[in-house]
């Protein structure tokens, strides 16, 4: 699936973030809009006023790219900081935060887009379901269960399998309006129904592991 990768630019030279992010913009943009298949690193570099080589100079191949790309859009909706454990920090207060921070990520315009594009060129390249899988989702998983293994050390909840927990939050959180949006057939939440959402499914999620 390589688009043709150049050798990137010698060793130690400092890489230009400003120009990074616009690449990873670009990226995003044409992605979302015409697919992965037709998107190429060509096109990306002219929407971002960059050269191919520096597309190339920060990211070795357009896998890469659509990796860097997602991983991008997570970060800006649920950075990492999101999912330390402040001590003495109120641990319904840590899952809300994170809670609103996905909720607004997967109901997005770009994210509905996006999984609209695996649905229909996943099932035909199932590398670039793998990647699209392990840079967002996976990652976001990974994430969340590292912070339930802490909660659960705290004993404030009784986690046995975080990795299943990690899934059950987010998969509530997603919820029926989510796959509403994704078919087409429903309006998002407003600020007042989706901050509703998200406290019931924290408070559901607190009940549930909270130890007896």
């Amino acid at each position: 699936m390589s688009d043709n990768p150049l050798p990137p630019n010698a060793p130690g030279r400092p890489k230009d973030m400003a120009k990074r992010q616009l690449i990873l913009d670009a990226a995003k943009t044409l992605f979302l809009n015409h697919g992965y298949a037709s998107t190429s690193m060509d096109a990306v570099a002219g929407l971002a006023g960059v050269s191919k080589l520096t597309v190339y100079s920060h990211f070795t191949d357009k896998e890469t790219l659509f990796s860097s790309a997602i991983m991008a859009k997570c970060t800006e909706q649920l950075p990492e900081l999101f999912f330390e454990l402040p001590g003495g920090a109120p641990i319904d207060a840590v899952l809300l935060n994170i809670a609103r921070g996905f909720h607004a990520l997967i109901n997005s315009q770009e994210s509905l887009n996006l999984h609209r594009l695996m649905m229909t060129q996943g099932s035909q390249d199932p590398q670039l379901s793998q990647i699209f899988f392990e840079a967002g989702p996976e990652r976001l998983v990974q994430e969340m269960e590292r912070l339930l293994e802490k909660i659960h050390r705290t004993g404030e909840l009784q986690i046995d399998q975080p990795h299943y927990a990690a899934e059950h939050f987010f998969c509530m959180l997603k919820g029926s309006p989510n796959f509403r949006l994704l078919y087409g057939c429903g309006e998002p939440l407003d600020d007042a129904g989706a901050e509703a959402h998200v406290q019931e499914v924290v408070s559901v999620f607190m009940r549930a592991y909270r130890p007896l």
